[in-house]
C-alpha cells in the first residue's frame, strides 16, 4: 500500500508574516499557537512526523490541522487583492484555526419535566407522605421517579435544576414577623422612619443630624488557641477551632445617615441605661448647638429616666418631670417615650416599631463589623478586642464609608419584608 504523502502547503509574505505574529503572541491560547505552527512548519516542507514533534502534538492532529488550511483558505488570495486590512485579514486566519461549532449531545430531560421537578420541590414533604422536616435532593429525585415525572434522575442532576430555577427550599433562614396590634400605627411609625432616611441629606445641609443608634451586646474576645494558618495555592486559610475566651464587650454605635459614618462609637462592659444615657451624651457633644434626631429600637435603656433628664438638662427645658412610676413624664414606659418622640424638641428619639430592627440603619453596618473583623478576628483581651474595634471604625470612616441605598418607602415595603 503507497505512503500518503502530507499536503503541500504554501503561504504568502503577508500570509507567513500574520501567522508569525499570531504564534509569538504570549497572551494567545496555547493551542491556537499549536495550530499555527503546524501550518509555519508545514510551509516549510516538513513532514508530519517532525511537525508532531515539534508542536507536542499527535501525527493525526497535525495531518488535521494541515488538512484544514488546505480547505479553508482557498478565498484568502482573492481577499487578499481587494485591499483587505491586516487587522480584517487576521480575523480571517484566526477563524480557520477556530474549534467547529459541535451539537453536543441531546439534552436527557425536557423543559416541561424540570419544571415539574421544582415544583415537587415547592411542596411540603407532608404533601407526598414523607414525614421529614424538609426536601433533600436524594429524597426528590426518588419523588419524581415515583411520579412518574422522569425515569430516572441523580440527586445531582436535581440540585442542578433547583439552582438554575432558583428554588431555595432545601435551605432556611429565619424570619420574625411583626405582627402589629394596631396597624394604623404600625405603618405610621414604619412611613416615619423611611422618610427620614429620605430627608437625611436635605437635613444634613440644614445643620440637622439624622442618627441610627442601636447596641451590639455580648462582643466576646475571642484567642484563637493556637494562630491560623494563611491561604495558600490549593488549601483555604485554617481555622484553630478551639479558643480562649477573654471576656465581652458592648458596643453601642451610631450610624449617621447622611454622610454614611459611624459616630462616637461606645464600648464597655454593659450597656445600662446609664451606659446609653452617656453615650447620647458624647454623641450631642460632637456638635452641642445642632438639631438631633435618634433613629432607635423600642428597648427599655432607650426610653429612660436618664435620657429624659439629659434632654430637659441639654435643652433646659423647665418642665416637671414628675415620678417614675407614680405621675407626669416619668410615670411610664410610653410617658417617657411620647416626651421624648415629641416634634418641639431639639433632641428627639425616634422609635421603629418592634420586631423591626431591620428598619434601622446601623444593624446594617453591624454585618459589615461581624463580616470583616469579628468572624475571623483574634483578640488577646477585651482592650485589644476594644482597640480593634475601634481601629476598624476609624479605617470604614476613611476608606470605605458612604450612605446606604434605602430603598424601603414606606409600609407596603414593610410588609413584603415582615
Amino acid at each position: 500500500m503507497p505512503i500518503p504523502h502530507a499536503l503541500a502547503i504554501s503561504l504568502s509574505e503577508r500570509q507567513q508574516s500574520l501567522l508569525g505574529q499570531i504564534a509569538r503572541c504570549k497572551t494567545n491560547a496555547y493551542r491556537l499557537v499549536q495550530r499555527v505552527q503546524v501550518v509555519l512548519y508545514a510551509a516549510q516542507q516538513m513532514n508530519n512526523t517532525n511537525i508532531a514533534q515539534q508542536v507536542q502534538l499527535h501525527r493525526h492532529q497535525v495531518r488535521y490541522w494541515r488538512q484544514r488550511w488546505q480547505e479553508s483558505v482557498e478565498q484568502l488570495p482573492a481577499l487578499e487583492a481587494d485591499d483587505m486590512s491586516d487587522k480584517a485579514l487576521l480575523e480571517q486566519l484566526l477563524k480557520v484555526f477556530s474549534d467547529e461549532q459541535r451539537s453536543g449531545g441531546p439534552a436527557k430531560f425536557s423543559v416541561e419535566q424540570i419544571v415539574q421537578i421544582v415544583a415537587v420541590a415547592c411542596e411540603p414533604p407532608e404533601c407526598s407522605r414523607r414525614p421529614i422536616s424538609h426536601w433533600t435532593p436524594t429524597e426528590l429525585a426518588q419523588e419524581v421517579v415515583k411520579r412518574g415525572i422522569v425515569e430516572k434522575i441523580s440527586p445531582r442532576s436535581v440540585g442542578r435544576f433547583l439552582k438554575r430555577g432558583n428554588a431555595r427550599n432545601l435551605s432556611n433562614r429565619y424570619w420574625l414577623n411583626p405582627h402589629p396590634t394596631d396597624a394604623i400605627q404600625f405603618q405610621q411609625q414604619v412611613n416615619q422612619v423611611c422618610q427620614l432616611y429620605l430627608q437625611a441629606p436635605d437635613a444634613a445641609v440644614e445643620g440637622m443630624h439624622i442618627i441610627s443608634t442601636d447596641e451590639m451586646t455580648g462582643i466576646q474576645a475571642i484567642e484563637r488557641a493556637y494562630p491560623t494558618q494563611s491561604m495558600t495555592l490549593g488549601q483555604v486559610e485554617r481555622v484553630e477551632f478551639e479558643y480562649i475566651r477573654h471576656g465581652t464587650l458592648s458596643l453601642i454605635a451610631n450610624w449617621d445617615v447622611a454622610a454614611g459614618q459611624v459616630l462616637a462609637p461606645s464600648l464597655g462592659p454593659t450597656r445600662t441605661e446609664i451606659d446609653f444615657a452617656h453615650h447620647v451624651a458624647r454623641t450631642l457633644d460632637t456638635d452641642p448647638q445642632a438639631r438631633w434626631i435618634f433613629i432607635l429600637e423600642q428597648l427599655n435603656t432607650h426610653k429612660s429616666e436618664a435620657l429624659v433628664r439629659l434632654v430637659v438638662e441639654r435643652w433646659g427645658l423647665a418642665v416637671e418631670l414628675g415620678v417614675k412610676g407614680e405621675s407626669g413624664v416619668l410615670q411610664s414606659m410610653a410617658t417617657r417615650a411620647a416626651f421624648l418622640n415629641d416634634l418641639a424638641h431639639r433632641i428627639r428619639f425616634v422609635y421603629v416599631p418592634k420586631h423591626t430592627s431591620w428598619l434601622n440603619q446601623i444593624e446594617c453596618w453591624f454585618s459589615i463589623l461581624v463580616r470583616r473583623l469579628l468572624k475571623r478576628g483574634t483578640f488577646t483581651s477585651t482592650e485589644n478586642l476594644k482597640l480593634q474595634i475601634l481601629q476598624f471604625i476609624d479605617y470604614f470612616n476613611r476608606t470605605l464609608a458612604k450612605p446606604f441605598k434605602w430603598k424601603f418607602v414606606g409600609y407596603a415595603d414593610a410588609v413584603k419584608a415582615g
